[in-house]
C-alpha cells in the first residue's frame, strides 16, 4: 500500500491536491487581471477623478484582438482617454452623495438617460458568417417571407404609447443569421422614415401597438446613414431611444407605482 509515496509521506492524491489549489489560485489571478480590458479605469464618482491602478489583481496587459472580416485590431485596455469618444451627457446628480441617481436636463430619450442609456459600439453593421450585414430590409431578400399563418405587419398603423397613430409599417428588417424580425420600417405622419424594434411591437389583426413612445416621439428617432442597413453603433441608439420611453415617454411613468 505505499506504493502511492512518491517522496516520503507525500501522496499522488496530495500531490493532485495542491496542483488543483495552484491552479485555482492562479486561474482567479488570471481572471481577476482579464476583466479589467474593458470599463476601467474606474472613476471616482463625486468628482470625476482616476482611481488608482491598484495592484497586480487590477492590472491587464495590453492585447491585441484582430477583428473578423479585416475589420482591423483593437486593443484593450487603453488608456483614460486613448480611444474613448468624450461623453457629455445632459443630466445632473439628484443629490450630491456616492450612488445618487442622475435625472436629465435635456431630451431623455437621445441624452443616454437611465434607460435610454447606450454604448459607443462599432460604426458597422453587425454581419452573419459570411461577412454579409446581419440586418437588412425583407424588401431585399428574395428566400426569406413573412410566415402564411400569422399577420403581415407590412401596411398596418403604428399605434403609440398616447393612443394615437404615428404612422404606417412599410417594411420588415429581417435577421438574415436567425431568420427573425429585428425591426419595423415605419413612415410617420409627417413623412419621415424611421425604425422601430420588433421585441417591443404587439402585431395583431387590428395593428400594431407600440406603448414605449408617443406618438409626437417618432419624428425624432435616430436616423441611418444607409436606408440598406443598420450599424451597431445606430441599434444602440435606436433601441435606447425607445426603451427610454418606458420611463421618460410620459410624466406618470417617473413616479412610483404605490
Amino acid at each position: 500500500m505505499k506504493t502511492a509515496y512518491v517522496v516520503g509521506s507525500i501522496d499522488v492524491a496530495e500531490i493532485a491536491l495542491w496542483a488543483f489549489f495552484l491552479f485555482f489560485v492562479a486561474l482567479i489571478f488570471w481572471l481577476r487581471r482579464e476583466d479589467r480590458r474593458e470599463g476601467y479605469p474606474l472613476e471616482d464618482e463625486i468628482n470625476g477623478f482616476i482611481e488608482s491602478v491598484g495592484g497586480p489583481l487590477s492590472t491587464a496587459l495590453p492585447k491585441r484582438f484582430i477583428l473578423p472580416f479585416d475589420r482591423g485590431t483593437v486593443v484593450a485596455p487603453v488608456g483614460p482617454t486613448e480611444g474613448r469618444e468624450p461623453v457629455d451627457i445632459a443630466a445632473k446628480r439628484y443629490e450630491n452623495f456616492p450612488g445618487a441617481p442622475y435625472v436629465p436636463t435635456g431630451n431623455p430619450l437621445v441624452d443616454g438617460v437611465g434607460p435610454a442609456s447606450y454604448a459607443n459600439r462599432a460604426k458597422w453593421p453587425d454581419q452573419d458568417a459570411h461577412g454579409r450585414p446581419r440586418i437588412v430590409p425583407l424588401s431585399t431578400e428574395d428566400h426569406i417571407s413573412v410566415w402564411k399563418g400569422g399577420p403581415d405587419p407590412r401596411g398596418m398603423k403604428v399605434t403609440a404609447a398616447d393612443g394615437k397613430v404615428a404612422g404606417t409599417v412599410t417594411d420588415l428588417w429581417i435577421d438574415r443569421a436567425e431568420h427573425q424580425v429585428r425591426y419595423l420600417a415605419v413612415e410617420t405622419t409627417s413623412g419621415k422614415h424611421v425604425l422601430a424594434p420588433m421585441a417591443m411591437a404587439t402585431v395583431s389583426a387590428s395593428g400594431v401597438n407600440i406603448d414605449a413612445i408617443n406618438a409626437a416621439d417618432y419624428d425624432a428617432v435616430p436616423q441611418l446613414e444607409s436606408a440598406t442597413e443598420i450599424t451597431r453603433y445606430e441599434e444602440e441608439r435606436v433601441i435606447g431611444y425607445f426603451g427610454g420611453g418606458y420611463l421618460y415617454a410620459n410624466a406618470g411613468r417617473q413616479e412610483p407605482i404605490l
